[in-house]
């Protein structure tokens, strides 16, 4: 019988064997034992001997999504302290008193599982924990399509949020609800009847750069550049005139660090910022002129080609030189720690602000991209597959840019 650490992460993680069904105990345990049928059903039972019997017998505790690990342990506790006074125990004295809440729920079932299947499993928890707080304490079956439609309006007439906002968030609600019913750990989704608002606000997203505005945005890249390499100027100057050791000389240096190339890399090729910041050197072929995101570390986990411009492989080749990176080394590393970099807000607003460039974020920066190849007579398939679209629906919100399609509409006419 293999003995094992019980967990409530490995009881979820657990898988059955096709062949026979699997016993297991835990070193030290006292009498706890689990069982995982060839169906995957998993059940408690708890090994006992009465002070009369040197026989050991087995009592079947119950369905193991019934118990957390720590109620199991409890209930062999209070199981055996009855066997020991002679006593006998039943089932409905150790069986879970309290409903489970979706706090419980998230914390003890849903984040083992998230955090180790999904790369952005810890921004879902946060999500779930705040944007969900007063949900929290509730049963998970007192969580109603009524409540949250109110819990919704409530948010849009208080605090503004968009459709597409509240819609993201309840779909991570619904994901992990689901999961639950899919596990047998929860009996029902309430959230499956709740429709989605309809996300007209959606249409007034599609932020893209003016050919003014992309200008300034470069000559802000440049100016933020000349600013650091004049500070290194000033401060090797000084070193100098005291006989210490200069810092490395930046007008040397294509760069002066990672946000002008980043900045680049996403014009040139609409990759989502989450993509860039775990993007390797084995991701990019220089041979081929392909740059390669790779899953899980795009949203939708399809494995994207991406054809580098000369713009986009001269900067690259030269970030290269300067890193000396290669490999499954990161392409732009956190600066401060060397893992994957979280992100570069500060230094972004910066640049904006010195560009003078209103209501843009970063992920503006794949609308861009994707604008300007259908401005430039690209077809929206095309565009859809650059951009890893599963859905041409996506992609549609930049079809009012094509000239392509408005002349073939025209001459339609003709």
């Amino acid at each position: 019988m293999p003995q094992v650490r019980f967990t409530n992460a490995w009881l979820q993680s657990v898988k059955p064997n096709p062949d026979k069904g699997v016993w297991y105990s835990e070193a030290g345990g006292k009498g706890l034992r689990l069982y995982v049928g060839t169906s995957g059903k998993k059940t408690w039972y708890i090994n006992y001997r009465r002070p009369s019997d040197e026989k050991v017998s087995q009592h079947k505790l119950g369905d193991a999504n019934l118990f957390s690990v720590s109620q199991a342990r409890e209930a062999v506790i209070d199981f055996l302290s009855t066997v020991n006074r002679g006593g006998t125990p039943w089932l409905k004295k150790v069986a879970p008193a309290t409903p489970l809440t979706l706090g419980a729920f998230v914390c003890d079932y849903y984040a083992p599982w998230v955090l180790e299947h999904r790369r952005a499993g810890g921004e879902t928890l946060t999500l779930l924990q705040s944007v969900f707080a007063g949900f929290l304490d509730l049963p998970v079956e007192k969580i109603t399509v009524e409540l949250v439609e109110q819990w919704r309006s409530k948010k849009r007439r208080e605090k503004g949020l968009k459709a597409s906002s509240l819609n993201r968030q309840v779909t991570a609600l619904k994901a992990a609800l689901n999961w639950g019913l899919k596990r047998g750990i929860i009996e029902a989704n309430n959230m499956s009847r709740l429709e989605r608002l309809r996300e007209e606000d959606s249409n007034t997203k599609t932020r893209y750069l003016t050919s003014e505005e992309r200008e300034r945005l470069l000559a802000a890249l440049d100016t933020r550049e000349e600013r650091i390499r004049m500070g290194r100027d000033n401060h090797n100057k000084w070193l100098e005139e005291r006989n210490e050791q200069k810092l490395h000389d930046l007008r040397r240096c294509a760069f002066v660090d990672h946000l002008k190339p980043m900045v680049i890399v996403t014009l040139n090729t609409g990759i989502r910022r989450g993509s860039l910041f775990r993007l390797l050197w084995s991701d990019i072929n220089f041979q081929e002129g392909i740059l390669t995101i790779r899953p899980p570390s795009e949203k939708n986990k399809k494995l994207i080609h991406i054809p580098m411009n000369p713009t986009l492989t001269n900067t690259l080749l030269a970030w290269k030189e300067l890193t000396g990176g290669d490999g499954d080394n990161l392409v732009f590393p956190s600066p401060k720690t060397g893992a994957v970099m979280d992100n570069c807000r500060n230094a972004w607003a910066s640049v904006l602000k010195e560009a003078d460039i209103q209501n843009f974020r970063w992920h503006d920066l794949r609308h861009d991209f994707a604008s300007q190849l259908v401005m430039k007579g690209a077809n929206l398939n095309t565009v859809r597959e650059l951009l890893g679209h599963t859905d041409l629906k996506m992609t549609l919100r930049y079809a009012h840019l094509s000239p392509e399609i408005k002349r073939a509409a025209v001459e339609m006419l003709g």
